[in-house]
């Protein structure tokens, strides 16, 4: 591969690199010059045929719309929740359990991202997460970076187990039932000693950074509960994992580590000592127009459309149920877009941003709102909604057009399978230490763990065997990498920031989520080396 070859498959990701991270440009402005300039090279270097350049665009614009509706459904539901004063009643119920910002992070943001993560995935968590945080009272920004932070270990078994039952199994040629558990266990036996230690991460960083106390000692005061919330969640989820297998670990973990966090915090158990009051900046949406009604809703009702919203994503993604077969059977596709052998097939009642929109309308009715709420929340939701639109809908053509760059007239293989191919010439001696970061590579630009899987899955298989590793300690590698590099994936990132209209400081966030995607990479190499090799 000549230079110029490498630098056009590595232009999604310098460039990316570059325009939103130092040159700190907005995702509005970054994402299209970024589109613009991969499908350049894709075109004049890389020697894609336009026709397919302008199918992969046009499939990307498709999904892109997708994420949209997600972010869409979850805006609105957010509006009603606030405009209803449902929010106000939340907050209040949290006080009363602890007015600890740490310990409500570890609660909500890293115990009920997981829930929502192994319920739903696919951009779900983060989206609904980050807006409650805000309306505990942290700053958007801290909001934002907490919940990309806590999306990341549950994401194993995101989706009732996705990124292994599709990612790993579509993705390595065959590998067998007991070979994915056989993956899926090594994973979470990982995490008991890397993800565990992600809500300490969390509390350090939010103490540090964004709390009023602004250093690490504050941080280190709440490690007691801080691990006991880490271990909460990634020991019931080993269990599950090997009771029950790869469908229900992050779901069930992260139910029981919600009620033994929650039970510590009532009853004081392990929480830190309280001290000087910590406010972030107040939640700028709680204004008194937004509570009028709170007096009148009950703490049980108030969090009824998140129960509701839980419990929909769960039947409708159970295979063993009907739900998830009738709803992704209604749907539209795209066969052979322009010709070429693109597809994209989209199921409207199957996405998450439905489930969204369903739960706000029966919101509404439970809490007796007006119709005039209804069109209040839906014009507010579209106006925050338009910066991301510009930004998402480059973000993923430039993704589609890198992911099947393997139609050229140069004789390449696709531009992520150059790259590491690439890697693997000079690194299989050390492959231990670079699977994971390969894991994350696929996140940060497909934007999905469960692709990422499907990606690199046979090329992780061919590295095992070349650096004759144990394939399953690193398909296990993979899956943790994929994981950390939703962290910092910019879909995510540009989704997240919109619900708190946070547009136009992605490059920030990213600054703040790389160090906690290299802490897990590196730290999850490290416990492959010295525990499982």
């Amino acid at each position: 591969m000549t230079l110029l070859q490498l630098l056009t498959a590595a232009m999604p990701l310098f460039s990316v690199f570059i325009l939103l991270v130092l040159l700190r440009l907005p995702a509005r402005q970054a994402m299209p010059l970024s589109l613009l300039l991969s499908a350049l090279l894709a075109l004049l270097v890389w020697q894609v045929p336009l026709l397919h350049l302008t199918a992969a665009t046009l499939e990307g614009l498709v999904i892109a719309a997708t994420i949209l509706w997600i972010i869409f459904g979850a805006l609105v539901l957010l509006k009603v929740l606030l405009l209803s004063g449902a929010m106000e009643v939340i907050k209040q119920g949290f006080a009363r359990l602890s007015t600890d910002k740490r310990v409500q992070l570890l609660i909500i943001g890293w115990l009920f991202v997981g829930f929502l993560e192994g319920a739903a995935g696919f951009g779900t968590p983060a989206a609904i997460v980050a807006p409650l945080l805000v309306a505990l009272g942290f700053t958007p920004l801290s909001a934002v970076v907490l919940a990309l932070v806590a999306d990341s270990a549950a994401v194993s078994f995101g989706a009732v187990g996705t990124p292994v039952l599709v990612g790993l199994a579509q993705g390595v040629p065959g590998i067998s039932a007991a070979e994915l558990q056989q993956t899926a266990l090594l994973a979470i036996s990982i995490d008991i000693f890397v993800a565990s230690f992600l809500p300490l991460l969390m509390v350090l960083l939010y103490s540090r950074y964004f709390s009023t106390q602004a250093n690490w000692r504050y941080g280190l005061a709440a490690t007691p509960f801080a691990l006991f919330a880490g271990f909460a969640f990634t020991l019931p989820a080993w269990l599950v994992t090997w009771l029950l297998g790869p469908e229900f670990p992050s779901v069930l973990g992260a139910l029981l580590g919600l009620a033994l966090t929650a039970t510590a915090a009532s009853r004081g158990w392990l929480v830190p000592k309280p001290v000087t009051a910590d406010n972030s900046l107040p939640a700028a949406e709680n204004t008194p127009e937004n509570t009028a009604h709170s007096s009148q809703i009950p703490l049980w009702q108030a969090w009824l459309p998140y129960a509701l919203v839980a419990t929909l994503l769960v039947l409708t993604r159970v295979p063993e149920l009907p739900f998830r077969a009738m709803l992704q059977g209604l749907n539209w596709q795209w066969q052979q877009i322009l010709g070429s052998e693109l597809s994209v097939t989209v199921a409207p009642l199957y996405l998450p941003g439905t489930v969204f929109l369903l739960t706000a309308l029966l919101a509404l009715w439970l809490f007796k709102a007006k119709f005039s709420m209804l069109q209040q929340a839906l014009t507010q939701s579209s106006k925050m909604l338009l910066p991301s639109c510009i930004a998402l809908g480059a973000a993923v053509p430039m993704v589609r057009i890198f992911l099947h760059s393997d139609v050229n007239s140069a004789g390449l293989p696709a531009m992520p399978l150059a790259l590491a191919e690439l890697a693997a010439a000079h690194l299989a001696d050390y492959w231990l230490g670079f699977a994971a970061i390969v894991g994350a590579l696929g996140s940060f630009i497909a934007g999905s763990a469960t692709f990422s899987n499907l990606m690199f899955g046979s090329f992780q298989q061919q590295m095992a065997l070349q650096a004759e590793l144990p394939q399953s300690l690193v398909l296990a590698l993979q899956m943790l990498g994929a994981n950390a590099g939703n962290m910092i994936c910019v879909v995510n990132v540009v989704a997240a920031a919109s619900v708190v209209n946070l547009h136009g400081r992605e490059g920030e966030i990213i600054r703040y989520t790389l160090w906690p995607m290299l802490f897990y990479c590196s730290g999850a190499a490290l416990v492959a080396y010295w525990f499982f090799s």
